[in-house]
């Protein structure tokens, strides 16, 4: 065994925004605490959802004796294989497929990345409620036709409101929920999160928050529902046809955390029948979205490839601040950020 200690980084996406820039990999090495050693596997990995569904045999070689690893995820096969993994870093928010038997197991740190995608994200979700509160769905469907038709924009009961004055009510008020929220407070709009821990007090930007029980008392009040929580069996389909029934006509839908939180079948059944306004999807049970799904020609429908928390420019300079301060901490025995609690599965 090499006396150094060695970080494995896993980083090489397949998507080409998501794989880490030569200037990331010499920052790694050039910032690598006294006595470590950085492997950075040039094999392609794959980032999409969790990130733990491809690991190359480059990595697996790399592993056995790493006491830190970086990458997407993290593979059930790859703990099994790192007997001297101490601390794994996901550059995925997400983590719920990580959790398994074999990282339970081997009693190892998990950290992720929550917090490093909320900007982006939350630009998406402000994005995509202006989209259906300013009719532009409208706009596009006209231009399209060559129509000139003011009565869409004028006609209820979806006439166009202002962002000033909503209801918003996002469920999920951590790192993303709390960047939406920031951003409709300081158009006017009233926020209200769901937390898992109410008592925690609310975040900036949400006038209240509520514990997951008061779920069904708040959605009444909601122009706008927004999924930011993450996916855990507590969560998985939380939005069904009961719950969907409970939001005020007109509402909007948007969905940037996982797609298994949402009913879909009840989603499509409350947007024919005229109930809500639209639905900003920007993830799926299934991806890629299959070519069969009624989403993708559905009218009050938005659909975006699962990219809500792409930045080019911004995303790897967040990114590796929070691997490198967390590098740190490692090595001064000091508590990291981030860490991945593997009974609530974030």
């Amino acid at each position: 065994m090499s006396a150094r200690r060695r970080l494995v980084v896993d980083l090489q996406s397949t998507a080409p925004t998501m794989a880490l820039p030569a200037w990331g990999e010499a920052r790694l090495r050039a910032t690598a605490p006294a006595g470590w050693e950085v492997v950075v596997i040039g094999s392609p990995t794959d980032s999409s959802g969790d990130g733990t569904n491809a690991v190359s045999a480059e990595t697996m070689a790399a592993v056995p004796e790493a006491e830190a690893y970086f990458g997407y995820g993290l593979p059930a096969s790859l703990v099994a294989a790192a007997p001297r993994l101490r601390w794994a870093h996901s550059a995925s928010a997400g983590v719920g497929s990580s959790i398994t038997p074999e990282l339970l197991a081997a009693g190892l740190v998990f950290t992720n990345s929550a917090g490093v995608y909320a900007e982006a994200m939350a630009d998406t979700v402000l994005a995509g409620v202006t989209y259906f509160v300013r009719g532009l769905d409208h706009a596009v469907h006209q231009q399209r036709a060559g129509v000139w038709d003011k009565r869409p924009f004028q006609t209820p009961p979806f006439a166009v409101r202002e962002v000033s004055g909503l209801r918003v009510l996002i469920v999920g008020a951590g790192g993303i929920g709390t960047a939406v929220a920031t951003r409709f407070a300081a158009l006017g709009a009233t926020c209200t999160g769901v937390r898992r821990r109410p008592a925690l007090g609310a975040p900036t930007g949400f006038a209240r928050v509520v514990g997951p029980e008061s779920l069904e008392e708040v959605l009444p009040e909601a122009d706008v529902l927004v999924m930011a929580a993450p996916l855990t069996e507590s969560s998985r389909g939380v939005m069904d046809a009961r719950r969907l029934a409970l939001l005020p006509f007109g509402a909007i839908v948007v969905n940037v955390a996982r797609g298994a939180l949402l009913d879909d079948d009840a989603l499509l059944a409350a947007l024919d029948a005229g109930r809500l306004r639209g639905a900003c999807l920007d993830v799926f049970p299934t991806e890629p979205l299959p070519a069969e799904s009624r989403y993708w020609l559905h009218p009050r429908v938005l659909v975006t490839p699962h990219v809500s928390g792409v930045s080019p420019a911004r995303h790897w300079e967040r990114a590796l601040q929070l691997f490198e301060d967390n590098w740190r901490r490692w090595v001064a025995g000091e508590p990291l950020r981030n860490v991945v609690d593997p009974v609530a599965g974030y």
